[in-house]
């Protein structure tokens, strides 16, 4: 008998949206790319979706990045961090966030893990003293207990910082991902929920920040013509002290996200549609477990983990590269090697003092990680449990 086989790419995204298609194709055939390049009072592509991006989290201000990983930066840049702080910072993150934390110098302590992939609040309370902020990941959409998150900053005085980047559209009890810290950051990455290639997007409530955030980005002083900002003197003490580091976003990246942004919450609830299947089925898989959910967080669901009741690193790639050979493509953070967009925190060897973090190794050893691209239909979703259900038979029994 032949073994049932999955077909579809795990990479292959949906085409940008006709309205997204229709205005790349006027900012094309003006060639306004830049995000400055506006005439009298015109509003350019970016500085609408500064405005439009800004509502929608309900937070005062908003700047488009050339990327994540640069938002993660001008917000630590814009909130003072320097060679004295220390960050602290999940372990179960991606690479550009303790990138970020290098490139300014500061000293970066990596928090543990729960069995869930969130981060472990008690070993944040013990690392907590001494430190100045804290750079939460949200890493593959799983949302820690904000209501404790909130707690703990405000007994340490800790400053929060949110990677949003996998959490675009979710919540946790009602209020969005990104909005609890001083700055959230957010990614419009390829992968994400909103796709332009490259860029990323930084919101706060807080004036200075966002003015000097502005300024660093690359504005040099057209930041007059940014329409999410606040009063033109909050800018006038740092514009001349402020370092430009010209990470911007330009109006062709902006002109695709704008259309995509109003669809974002309906795009969510076809992941979860998806991600559901997929849960379910696993957790009716001997062997496999996938994490709890709080019910007060309302997740988006873009892709999925699991973790395999697997002892030693031979069955764990057995498992993986079955699911290959059968189509079924699964990302491995326990890998001693990066691969690709995958790696773990003992990679990151220009971290000082590289620590030994067991819970989090022990979690990562065994946890499969796998997108869910919306080109794949709810009954793609039941085939590639069949598929994993079949491979953990034959390999982890």
């Amino acid at each position: 008998m032949t073994e049932k086989r999955f077909t579809k790419n795990f990479t292959k995204q949906e085409p940008i949206c006709e309205d997204g298609i229709e205005k790349a194709l006027v900012i094309l055939r003006t060639g306004k790319l830049h995000r400055y390049n506006t005439e009298g009072e015109e509003k350019g592509e970016t500085a609408l979706l500064e405005e439009e991006f800004a509502a929608y989290m309900g937070k005062k201000y908003c700047l488009a990045c050339a990327s994540c990983g640069s938002a993660i930066y001008l917000a630590l840049k814009s909130l003072g961090v320097g060679p004295r702080d220390t960050i602290l910072c999940n372990a179960f993150t991606l690479a550009p966030v303790p990138g970020a934390v290098e490139n300014t110098g500061a000293n970066i302590e990596l928090v543990e893990i729960t069995d869930d992939y969130t981060v472990d609040l008690d070993d944040l309370a013990d690392k907590a003293p001494g430190a100045n902020f804290f750079l939460l990941s949200h890493m593959r959409g799983h949302i820690a207990n904000m209501d404790k998150v909130m707690e703990l900053c405000k007994i340490y005085d800790l400053t929060l910082i949110e990677d949003s980047a996998h959490t675009m559209g979710a919540s946790w009890n009602g209020k969005k991902s990104g909005a609890f810290g001083k700055v959230g950051c957010f990614s419009t990455q390829t992968y994400k929920h909103i796709n332009s290639g490259e860029g990323g997007l930084l919101v706060t409530d807080d004036p200075e920040v966002i003015s000097r955030a502005i300024i660093s980005s690359g504005s040099y002083m057209l930041y007059e013509r940014h329409t999410s900002r606040p009063a033109m003197d909050v800018f006038e003490p740092i514009k001349n002290i402020t370092p430009n580091y010209s990470c911007r976003m330009d109006n062709l990246r902006a002109a695709i996200l704008r259309p995509q942004l109003q669809m974002l919450d309906a795009q969510c609830a076809r992941w979860n549609k998806r991600y559901q299947i997929l849960e379910q089925g696993l957790n009716n898989i001997d062997g496999i477990a996938c994490p709890k959910r709080d019910p007060k967080e309302t997740y988006v669901g873009s892709s999925i983990q699991f973790s395999i009741n697997s002892d030693h690193k031979e069955m764990t790639t057995t498992f993986l590269l079955r699911c290959m050979d059968r189509g079924v493509e699964l990302k491995w953070f326990g890998n001693k090697e990066p691969i690709g967009f995958t790696s773990s925190y003992s990679n990151w060897e220009y971290i000082e003092n590289l620590p030994s973090l067991p819970n989090t190794d022990r979690i990562l050893r065994t946890m499969c990680d796998m997108r869910i691209p919306l080109t794949f239909s709810e009954e793609d979703c039941r085939e590639i449990v069949e598929i994993i259900s079949d491979v953990a038979k034959r390999t982890l029994f």
